[in-house]
């Protein structure tokens, strides 16, 4: 485990096989796919949506409405490896999120998640986790090691964050690096503010994954930087106050 931590503190990502294996995974693959289906008959088709909503379909805090997806997304031993990758006692949920990458959707622009997110802590950890077996054409987490430091102008996701952070990962000559497989049940975590996109999906079948956002127990709100963080304050964190703990109802510590 040392040697995942110090890869992933030097990285900015880390890779752990087998977190889940399949058999546990399937239960709580079937909530979650239950849950998406009415989302997903919702959406427009994926020629009449912008960069942001080809890239993949985000379904949002599935663990507030259900009770099997509740018991994935507050899984001990997730929270475990969280706090453990960050090196910190205790972490909280942030959020979770599903994201389905649709066979012929799109790329997912370069970006950082903590963007989004107005906390006044880098310890911050995205668990990224597969439901199904999937390969590269399939849409791959890619990671640029070492940029979990690297100060950029704010960007939220788009088309300007893929060309101007795809330039800047390029002219700085970060190592590129993503899994060719990955397995159900397998996970990388990366820090909120490690650089990352991902293909798309060339292949005929769905990219399924789950995601769990988690942060240091004692992560406290900030004031806003940009409406999007001031959306999340609201949502994700029941309008906290800045200067508080986010630790609002739906931020339990998970470990």
């Amino acid at each position: 485990m040392n040697s995942e931590v110090d890869y992933f503190q030097k990285n900015g990502h880390v890779y752990i096989p087998g977190l889940m294996l399949a058999e546990e995974l399937a239960p709580y693959r079937a909530a979650i796919l239950a849950w998406a289906e009415e989302f997903r008959a919702q959406q427009k088709p994926i020629a009449e949506r912008d960069t942001y909503g080809k890239a993949f379909l985000q379904m949002m805090n599935l663990w507030e409405e259900n009770e099997k997806i509740k018991e994935f997304s507050l899984h001990k031993r997730f929270g475990e490896m969280a706090a453990r990758l960050l090196g910190v006692e205790h972490v909280r949920l942030y959020h979770d999120q599903a994201l389905f990458k649709e066979p012929g959707g799109g790329h997912t622009p370069w970006h950082q998640d903590q963007y989004y997110w107005p906390l006044d802590t880098p310890k911050t950890v995205t668990m990224w986790m597969p439901l199904v077996d999937i390969e590269e054409g399939m849409g791959m987490l890619t990671f640029a090691s070492g940029t979990q430091k690297v100060s950029l102008p704010p960007m939220e996701i788009s088309d300007a964050s893929e060309e101007k952070i795809g330039a800047f990962v390029q002219e700085q000559n970060f190592p590129i690096a993503a899994q060719k497989t990955m397995k159900a049940g397998d996970a990388t975590f990366h820090y909120g503010w490690t650089l990352h996109n991902a293909p798309g999906n060339q292949t005929s079948t769905m990219r399924e994954v789950m995601t769990l956002i988690f942060m240091d127990a004692e992560a406290r709100v900030i004031e806003p930087t940009n409406p999007n963080q001031e959306a999340d304050r609201q949502r994700w964190l029941l309008a906290t106050p800045p200067g508080e703990l986010a630790a609002s109802a739906i931020n339990p510590i998970v470990y």
